[in-house]
């Protein structure tokens, strides 16, 4: 074994954060967003990453301020940890190494000797037993050394019932705003925005009295100026303006979110979220003008100072009178010291040891003793989606005959919003963090389309006629009696036959759905009058999106007759987050539509033509197929075969065969993994598929729980072993990237998704009260935005509890911190990390870890905040 230390300090330029002056108010709103991250609607829902905007920050400061401000906790409970160590999750050798790491780092109040055994004390204890808190004078003494000042809290919440009061108030001008689109009867005023539309609107609501009413009788018109008197006469002192504003944007979270995302679409954040706290903060100030001026909380928190004075005497080994020799400065050093590890540093020590033991495990299956490789030609290569719903389905694929996959973003690298036959959307089917640059349109002869727009037309019609009729104030009263028996049936059967009466229903919405051959808009012609976006592309653009693409993973050379690009999507009934585990690199879409389009492009003769003078042959007999990953049921779908050739007609035979017994495998490991299913089922593709149906099932599938890792490497290292479908695989070979330029587009795009993934089941597991969505089973569609639990929460912004738990009492999903590993020499890493400054933040201050294994010594290096950790050779 040999380590050795590379300070990342050099890579790094850092500005310091100028202090505190006299800003805009504009400018305070911007800094209190950061708290708050975009919330995409539930029909495109993507995950996102809830702490976006605080990544200037480490992950313990950032942790420290939401609960300190808040009361959000960004760690798992101890039970949680402990529960994870019974199941040999997390290896004390670990948690050990990484205290003995943090004493060394951390400038200590107290003898070496007397901070690790409190610390250790703490580790392990979550409060100070009661004859410790029964000592004499201990009361006294805490209140003299008392030194957390009270975070700032907003006026609605100093009084009793205004807070809620004032969320209901937000939620219902949100809904009524922003539900608008959706409703059958529109908010008026709309066109003014969101404060001009209240504005108008609020004198004449009921919900309010008349006293209240009239105090918004002459309110500022404008936005902000309206934010600014009510901060004016609310007593918000201008140092405390940001935090203020951050309270009432983390009081809503969900609704704070998707003003951020409708801003965004008409190009004017800050407009929209001053909108927001304009409407918040004069309601506020309505409902609590009788009660001003509060009086002011600058007490010290008493409670917090009495047991840790406790838990020093207790634990510490001192003595009341070792105390009171100490100053008051040095009494406050101690309490803060083992008030910030027992609060966070001790769960930060917990979760890095739980990281560290997955690492290690991980580490010892890929740098595991590889077999000779064959040299077998492949009889087809498939691209997958990096999605670690793939990672077992290609495992099973590879061992079922001479197949190769590769692993890539599901949009395949094409920047495009799509729109398909007929449609009056167009949908951006790329990852959240790249604007599309083209529109594809799907189109069909006449003739063709036309029995197939009929099926669709009649289809449409009884459902729209349904939805008017339930509108309607006095049709609606007979609906119940006309639309009972029918709706009666249609719920017995799915009740009592789920698995019958859902291929039924599913049979029968893709016979009226059944589009006809299809053309795809390849070619550049024109613009879209709507986005002003090009119509196809030229073919200079043709030949470098899959050039972009085929360099990225690798597959440059040795093409085999067939190859398959296997976009996914996820078959689910009765799901509002279908979208969640559809495709999040094709903006919460399957990926059908971009894989037709890659494998389409590279098929045209001028695109071929154009790789090879770009130095990438591939042969006049390889074709291109489309295909379509359905990760419920693990089954492969055939979108687009071209006339095949002899070779390639052969390996498609082939190929289908293996794949019937790769879907049964993947289905019974997969199974296996479900709550309530045993250990495998008799026929795990019949229970997947009944689940695939059943609009009873809250859990149809894992979706991307338990995701831990992206590995950018090349297939070898993790070909044939069992990664427990917990890794992100990016095909990659640095052999092919001469200048990094592919790394750098792999890091920026798939490895940043693959982060939001990770925080988004991260958040949803360690706060589901605050960052999930609660229980499935009593969740509210709001006006098509959204999911509320009841009619008058919050948009709820993440995961439900059972995409996470596999009961109420044990977790699915392990809340770790995404691994990138890099297959890479070191040199590779130290250039991306000194040319890409989001990402080298985002490893110095652990919202990501970053490992990378060098492909001559086969060493796995640990790149962390400050150093290279350690260096091991295989």
């Amino acid at each position: 074994m040999s380590k050795s230390a590379m300070p990342l300090e050099r890579l790094t330029g850092e500005s310091k954060p100028t202090g505190a002056e006299a800003r805009p108010l504009a400018m305070l709103v911007s800094e209190a967003a950061k708290a708050v991250a975009p919330l995409w609607p539930i029909s495109a829902f993507i995950a996102r990453h809830p702490w976006m905007g605080l990544e200037e920050q480490t992950f313990a400061d950032a942790a420290d301020r939401l609960q300190q401000a808040h009361g959000i906790d960004l760690y798992p409970p101890m039970a949680v940890f402990h529960a994870a160590m019974a199941k040999g999750e997390i290896d004390l050798v670990f948690v050990e190494r990484r205290l003995q790491r943090w004493l060394d780092n951390k400038p200590l109040p107290v003898r070496r000797q007397e901070a690790e055994r409190m610390c250790r004390a703490l580790l392990w204890n979550e409060t100070v037993p009661n004859e410790a808190l029964r000592l004499p004078e201990l009361a006294e003494l805490a209140h003299a050394a008392a030194w957390r000042p009270a975070a700032v809290r907003t006026a609605g919440a100093a009084l009793h019932g205004v807070s809620q009061r004032l969320d209901q108030q937000t939620v219902k001008w949100c809904k009524l705003f922003y539900g608008s689109n959706t409703a059958p009867w529109a908010l008026p005023h709309c066109e003014l925005g969101f404060y001009g539309a209240w504005r108008r609107l609020i004198a004449a609501d009921p919900a309010l009295s008349k006293e209240e009413r009239k105090r918004l009788a002459d309110w500022p018109h404008d936005g902000e100026e309206a934010l600014r008197q009510a901060l004016m006469k609310l007593g918000v002192q201008e140092e405390e303006t940001a935090a203020y504003l951050e309270a009432h944007l983390l009081a809503l979270p969900g609704w704070a979110g998707m003003v951020v995302w409708q801003s965004r679409r008409t190009g004017d954040e800050l407009r929209g979220l001053i909108d927001y706290l304009a409407v918040r903060l004069s309601l506020e100030w309505t409902l609590v003008a009788p009660y001003l001026p509060l009086e002011r909380e600058d007490h010290a928190d008493i409670g917090a100072a009495l047991s840790l004075l406790a838990a020093w005497l207790h634990w510490g080994g001192m003595t009341l009178e070792d105390w009171r020799n100490l100053s008051g400065k040095e009494q406050r050093a101690w309490l803060a010291f083992i008030d910030r590890f027992w609060r966070i540093d001790r769960c930060h020590l917990w979760l890095e040891a739980w990281e560290d033991t997955y690492e290690a495990k991980l580490k010892e299956a890929v740098l595991a003793h590889q077999p000779m490789d064959e040299t077998k030609k492949a009889a087809a290569q498939l691209l997958f989606c990096i999605d670690v719903r793939s990672e077992p389905f290609r495992r099973h694929l590879e061992a079922a005959g001479p197949f190769e996959t590769y692993g890539c973003a599901g949009f395949f690298g094409l920047p495009i919003q799509t729109r398909a036959l007929d449609s009056d959307d167009a949908h951006p089917s790329c990852p959240a963090i790249v604007a599309p640059q083209h529109e594809i349109n799907e189109t069909a002869a006449l003739e063709a389309a036309r029995p197939y727009r009929r099926r669709r037309d009649a289809f449409r019609f009884v459902g729209q006629t349904f939805k008017k009729i339930k509108q309607h104030m006095l049709a609606g009263l007979l609906l119940p009696e006309m639309s009972g028996p029918w709706l009666g049936l249609h719920t017995f059967a799915r009740s009592a036959a789920p698995a019958w009466a859902g291929r039924v229903v599913r049979q029968a919405e893709a016979a009226a759905e059944h589009k006809p051959k299809t053309d795809l808009s390849l070619h550049r012609h024109g613009k879209d009058e709507s986005s002003g976006l090009p119509i196809g592309f030229t073919t200079e653009e043709q030949v470098q999106y899959v050039k972009q693409l085929l360099v990225n993973i690798g597959l440059t050379s040795s093409f085999a007759p067939l190859v398959v690009v296997c976009g996914h999507e996820s078959e689910t009934a009765n799901n509002p987050y279908a979208s969640a585990l559809d495709c999040g690199a094709c903006g919460g879409a399957a990926g059908a539509f971009n894989a037709r389009v890659f494998a389409a492009l590279a098929n045209l003769p001028e695109v071929r033509a154009g790789l090879a003078a770009e130095g990438i042959n591939i042969p006049d007999e390889t074709v291109f197929v489309a295909a379509e990953h359905i990760t419920t049921v693990d089954e492969v779908r055939w979108l687009d075969v071209p006339p095949l050739p002899a070779a390639a007609e052969a390996a498609f035979r082939q190929l289908k065969q293996a794949l019937g017994e790769a879907s049964r495998r993947a289905n019974a490991e997969r199974m296996a993994k479900l709550p309530h299913v045993g250990q495998t089922p008799r026929d795990p593709v019949a229970e997947a598929q009944r689940r695939a149906v059943d609009w009873s099932e809250i859990r149809p599938e894992w979706g991307l729980a338990r995701n831990a890792a992206f590995l950018i490497g090349r297939r070898k290292l993790t070909k044939g072993k069992d990664l427990n479908g917990r890794v992100f695989l990016h095909s990659y070979d640095w052999r092919e990237d001469p200048t990094g330029e592919a790394l750098a587009g792999i890091i920026a795009g798939p490895a940043t998704v693959g982060q939001w993934i990770n925080l988004q089941y991260y958040a949803s597991t360690v706060a589901p009260h605050y960052y999930g969505s609660g229980d499935k089973t009593t969740q509210t569609v709001t006006g098509g935005i959204g999911v509320m639990q009841g009619n008058g929460s919050d948009l709820l912004a993440g995961l439900p509890w059972q995409s996470v738990a596999a009961s109420d009492r044990e977790l699915f999903h392990a809340p770790l911190r995404l691994l990138v590993i890099i297959e890479a020499p070191s040199y590779y890493i130290e250039q991306l990390l000194d040319r890409n400054e989001e990402f080298r933040r985002k490893v110095q201050n652990g919202w990501l870890r970053l490992a990378s294994i060098d492909p001559d010594s086969g060493a796995w290096v640990n790149w962390e905040a400050g150093r290279l950790a350690s260096r091991q050779k295989r």
